[in-house]
């Protein structure tokens, strides 16, 4: 005798598992322009490589001993491979219950859960796709009593932070825990129009304030990625998503014990930009476009921007040199001048630490006048995130470069330096630099001798003419207190040499533990 009418069984539940919620709740997700989990699988990602886990998990209803439906538990995980490279991968089904938590022992995918150790064990990327509300009052009308919150808590979710590439896609509104996974990871993502994400949702925020708002004003890109930054990147439509995180990944390790991979982009390393020779206008004050610089240093094509719409007075990418993963830092001075804002602190902290975790070296691109000054600055506790970017800057570990474009004064041009490595700066013959710019800082270290001269004015003007003759950054490399001015266009064959020769550097520090991971 045969066990085929289990077999069959089997295929029925799995069924059951792959009619989701049902075509009615299918309908209606569809109609709010929203995807369902299994279709966002797909849609992320290789074709056929998804191996679920727990597709039989749910609630089974039996007649006479036979089973006749089974409600599956609102969570779709499993194994799947990602441009050929294995994932972890799971999200909530909306579908079943609005994705709230299951309640199961093992927390399929939640809190805890089985996808996250799938990832800790195997040592691979996880990626979230989260649509869902979390924990719901009427468990404790289940369980009959309330627990405390975190019973299935974020210990993995932290744990992870130091292990492997951690993803979190938000694909349509999040509140409650899996909100905070949101957070929990290394790179987060979401979905213009129809995601969005909060601590808690419209009809609490009425209750606790009393304030009427919709999910969209509350919670949209608008509001998480633009003006919060709670989550890095927004996407245009759910393809643009998938497209994103493919790319994301594409420059991440599996793990914290291997190196980013190595790709052979077509661009010459010893190639010159004339273009760079005339970007940086010769008045000082005058604007330029940054981004443009970036692009024509790195390899062609290669660049990926973290966070690009939220403290656009940095900017943040991950890029190549020579095909190998490099995360460049560059301030932006068609934003406050380029000044360190409270938000410019954050982002700058944020991806040095996220480097760092994965053996990323860093490459500065300076034009920072300094942290941005005046009351609203202060108010916004802009020393303080300054001096956790300083504090960051100083504890990694991966190899930097500091190229000084224009600027580099004050603490925040500290923080774009290796004081605790090889300390290897150059310039481009535009540079400058000092504790303070010298507009401001002539006025305040001679004010006695500009007040009692007979035209105070014309006096402050003299005294800065001979401050910024010594400025040249000529004096300073004849001093050797920078390691070279280089012609802006040698700049990307100077720094392909150098990339190159630290990877060794970088394989030694493979799996070391030295910080808990990217801070939220």
């Amino acid at each position: 005798m045969s066990w085929k009418p289990e077999a069959d069984e089997i295929v029925a539940r799995r069924g059951f598992a792959d009619a989701l919620g049902g075509a009615e709740a299918i309908a209606k997700h569809h109609s709010r322009g929203r995807l369902t989990v299994r279709e966002r699988i797909d849609g992320l990602c290789d074709p056929g490589s998804f191996r679920e886990v727990g597709g039989l998990a749910g609630k089974a209803t039996y007649d006479s001993g036979k089973l006749v439906k089974v409600v599956p538990a609102p969570y779709v995980m499993g194994l799947a491979t990602i441009d050929g490279r294995p994932v972890a991968v799971g999200g909530e089904d909306f579908t079943v219950r609005g994705g709230t938590s299951w309640g199961s022992d093992r927390r399929k995918g939640g809190q805890g859960g089985f996808v996250e150790d799938l990832a800790h064990e195997y040592r691979i990327p996880l990626v979230n796709l989260i649509d869902g509300a979390g924990g719901t009052v009427t468990s404790a009308t289940r369980r009959g009593y309330t627990v405390f919150p975190g019973v299935h808590g974020f210990e993995r979710s932290v744990e992870l932070m130091s292990e492997v590439p951690v993803v979190c896609a938000v694909m349509g509104t999040a509140a409650g825990g899996p909100a905070g996974r949101a957070i929990l990871a290394h790179w987060s993502v979401m979905v213009k129009g129809t995601s969005q994400v909060f601590a808690a949702g419209p009809p609490v925020v009425e209750r606790s304030l009393g304030q009427k708002i919709d999910k969209e004003a509350l919670g949209g890109a608008a509001i998480a990625v633009d003006m919060a930054g709670t989550i890095d990147n927004a996407a245009d439509s759910d393809s643009d998503c998938f497209a994103m995180i493919r790319r994301y990944l594409s420059y991440m390790p599996q793990n914290v014990w291997s190196l980013p991979p190595v790709v052979d982009t077509g661009d010459d390393p010893e190639r010159r930009d004339e273009a760079l020779l005339s970007i940086v206008p010769r008045e000082r004050r005058r604007p330029y476009n940054m981004k443009k610089l970036v692009a024509m240093v790195a390899d062609r094509d290669s660049l990926f921007e973290i966070q690009p719409t939220f403290g656009r007075a940095l900017i943040t990418a991950f890029g190549r040199m020579n095909g190998k993963v490099v995360g460049f830092i560059a301030n932006n001075p068609m934003v406050n001048g380029g000044a360190m804002d409270v938000k410019a602190a954050r982002k700058q902290t944020h991806f040095i630490t996220l480097c760092d975790t994965f053996h990323i070296p860093l490459i500065f691109l300076v034009d920072v006048p300094g942290f941005m000054v005046g009351l609203q600055a202060e108010q916004a506790a802009t020393l303080r995130e300054g001096m956790r970017s300083v504090y960051t800057a100083l504890q990694a570990r991966v190899p930097m470069l500091t190229v000084v474009i224009r600027k580099c004064y004050g603490m925040a041009g500290m923080a774009t330096t290796d004081k605790n490595g090889l300390d290897f700066k150059v310039a481009w013959p535009s540079a400058e630099w000092g504790s303070l710019p010298v507009e401001g800082g002539a006025a305040a270290a001679f004010r006695r001798e500009i007040e009692a001269a007979a035209d105070p004015q014309q006096r402050l003007a003299q005294i800065e003419a001979e401050l910024r003759a010594l400025a040249s950054p000529f004096l300073t490399a004849e001093a050797f207190a920078v390691e070279d001015v280089i012609d802006p266009r040698e700049t990307r064959p100077y720094l392909c040499r150098f990339v190159d020769a630290m990877q060794g550097r970088l394989a030694t520090d493979l799996g070391v533990k030295h910080r808990a991971g990217v801070a939220p």
